[in-house]
């Protein structure tokens, strides 16, 4: 009896702790619903298998609404495969290396180098907006990192 009773106590600890495992940064981004041309555009840039890394990562996440805001036909021509270099730099410029809190960018100016290579403005002082982009949901936790979701698709200088 008491070998059913341990059994069954370490399957409900084992159920609870892979119910508890949050997904990775790619996975998390695709089940939120919101960032369908973000997830279709890393799947075109090569980088799923990148994003689903060890990481840690922090991504400001544009939203689909936030794509939409781009001239016409921007996406679609970012999407083609002969400017997948130009898509993958935009998509990177969007990732920071390590886990950064909103709570670490609350009151504070500074320039954050990205994996695409270059630095990404972060204002802190009056809520937290990356380059011209307002970050509208912060701190959505993922296996291998955070995801903070931006109004607007930020650009690095090419």
């Amino acid at each position: 009896m008491n070998a059913i009773k341990t059994l069954t106590t370490a399957a409900a600890l084992m159920l609870s702790i892979s119910v508890a495992k949050a997904a990775d940064i790619v996975d998390t981004a695709a089940a939120a619903g919101s960032f369908k041309t973000l997830v279709a555009a890393v799947k075109a840039a090569g980088l799923v298998e990148t994003l689903k890394g060890t990481g840690p990562f922090t991504v400001f996440a544009p939203t689909d609404e936030a794509f939409a805001k781009l001239p016409a036909g921007t996406v679609e021509n970012l999407l083609k495969p002969e400017n997948k270099q130009q898509l993958v730099a935009i998509l990177t410029y969007h990732v920071v290396p390590g886990k950064v809190m909103s709570k670490e960018l609350t009151g504070k100016k500074l320039m954050e180098k990205t994996v695409e290579g270059s630095e990404v403005a972060i204002n802190g002082l009056n809520g937290v907006r990356v380059d011209n982009a307002k970050v509208t949901k912060a701190d959505i936790q993922a296996s291998n990192g955070v995801i903070h979701v931006i109004d607007t698709v930020i650009m690095p200088k090419m």
